[in-house]
């Protein structure tokens, strides 16, 4: 019955750290990788226009 228990609060232990520290710190990550790859994707961007266009 011990060992039953244990497992249940373990379980419930589990399922909390996950919503609530795992699963934000990823969504914060994901966040982050994306407002990086925008920022590059225009510096990309404009750098391609500013080499591309004649000087001439």
């Amino acid at each position: 019955m011990g060992r039953i228990v244990a497992l249940v609060l373990g379980t419930l232990a589990a399922v909390f750290v996950l919503f609530n520290f795992v699963l934000p710190m990823v969504a914060v990550l994901f966040k982050v990788a994306l407002i990086i790859g925008v920022i590059a994707l225009v510096v990309f961007i404009a750098v391609r226009v500013i080499s591309g266009s004649p000087s001439r």
